[in-house]
């Protein structure tokens, strides 16, 4: 889980951030594209694209070509949770006052320095609350890898109970399971509301 999570957070944060500023171009074709791919994944549930990564994409490959089901599950998720960071990214886009932008071009910044050094920073700032409950989410969600037969906290907790030394001990061992995640998603909101004072995140 911690695994999935990870490649899932890392992976998509740089690539939602491209999405996002894809689907603020002056570019038809690089909106429409972004477009595109942030609706088809943002609008079916994860575990339908963890499944078509299962048992679907086999067909679309060359009978050669052997990728591992896990591989597949890490870039279904990570294509999943873009479409979600570039939605946040992109309010935290357009939260960024028209008064920057003009003092940025006012000061000769090039379209790319602007975005970088000015836009990108502010909108940051303001979608960490956002940001991380999703990634909380996104960690909680690779429970549903047990749904295409990879094993993971939960299923493993749901395994070993019915060991015959353990039979009756279902729940013993799905509390120990959910406090294990209770637990990093709690760390992980205290890690956001650190962060969150340190950068003075709704303040003026």
């Amino acid at each position: 889980n911690l695994i999935a999570a990870t490649v899932g957070i890392v992976a998509s944060f740089p690539i939602g951030i491209l999405l996002a500023l894809g689907r603020r171009s002056d570019l038809p074709l690089v909106r429409l594209v972004c477009v595109v791919i942030i609706e088809v994944f943002r609008g079916v549930p994860l575990i339908a694209w963890l499944i078509f990564s299962r048992f679907v994409v086999d067909l679309f490959l060359p009978p050669q070509v052997n990728i591992p089901i896990i591989i597949r599950a890490f870039i279904a998720m990570t294509l999943f949770s873009s479409a979600y960071v570039a939605e946040i990214v992109r309010g935290g886009l357009q939260g960024v006052h028209s008064g920057q932008l003009e003092a940025g071009r006012a000061l000769g910044l090039s379209p790319l320095r602007l975005t970088v050094l000015v836009v990108l920073p502010q909108a940051l700032r303001s979608t960490i609350p956002a940001m991380i409950g999703h990634f909380i989410s996104l960690f909680k969600d690779t429970s549903l890898f047990s749904a295409i037969a990879i094993t993971e906290l939960l299923a493993a907790a749901r395994r070993s109970s019915n060991a015959l030394e353990f039979l009756g001990s279902d729940a013993e061992t799905l509390l120990f399971a959910a406090l294990i995640f209770w637990v990093i998603a709690f760390s992980m909101s205290r890690w956001s509301q650190r962060l969150e004072l340190r950068l003075g995140v709704g303040e003026r």
